[in-house]
């Protein structure tokens, strides 16, 4: 059977290219999965995880947030950004969680709070990914 082609790209780089077996992933509207000839698709991605099944392996990627389109069998992830678990700096990760719950404690504004969540979700995304 015919593989899928994944292709996750940021603003700053291509963060990878592979032949894959399935890809599941977390759009807006919940989780999906993508197996050889899915039918065309695009949707909004969340601040999440994404993972790819080679063969009996399974990869885990960061997302931050982005868009997936699905189209004759190739995948492409345009993220806003973008880390493979390998190269998740979880120290990073855990220092970043730790500021946005202490901004969130004490919220200036509704921006604030909002940048807090959203940098929380984030790190917390981050560390969960870098962990499997």
């Amino acid at each position: 059977m015919e593989g899928l082609r994944l292709d996750i790209v940021t603003p700053d780089k291509v963060v990878l290219n592979a032949e894959v077996d399935y890809v599941g992933a977390c759009g807006v509207d919940g989780q999906f999965g993508l197996l050889p000839q899915h039918a065309p698709l695009l949707s909004a991605l969340k601040v999440g995880d994404l993972y790819y099944r080679q063969g009996n392996e399974t990869h885990w990627v960061f997302i931050a947030g982005g868009f997936a389109q699905i189209s004759d069998n190739k995948v492409t992830i345009l993220a806003e950004s973008a880390e493979l678990a390998s190269d998740i700096d979880v120290e990073r990760a855990q220092e970043a969680k730790a500021r946005a719950e202490k901004r969130l404690a004490e919220p200036q504004s509704d921006t604030d709070l909002a940048r807090a969540e959203l940098a929380l979700q984030r790190a917390v995304s981050r560390i969960r990914v870098a962990s499997r």
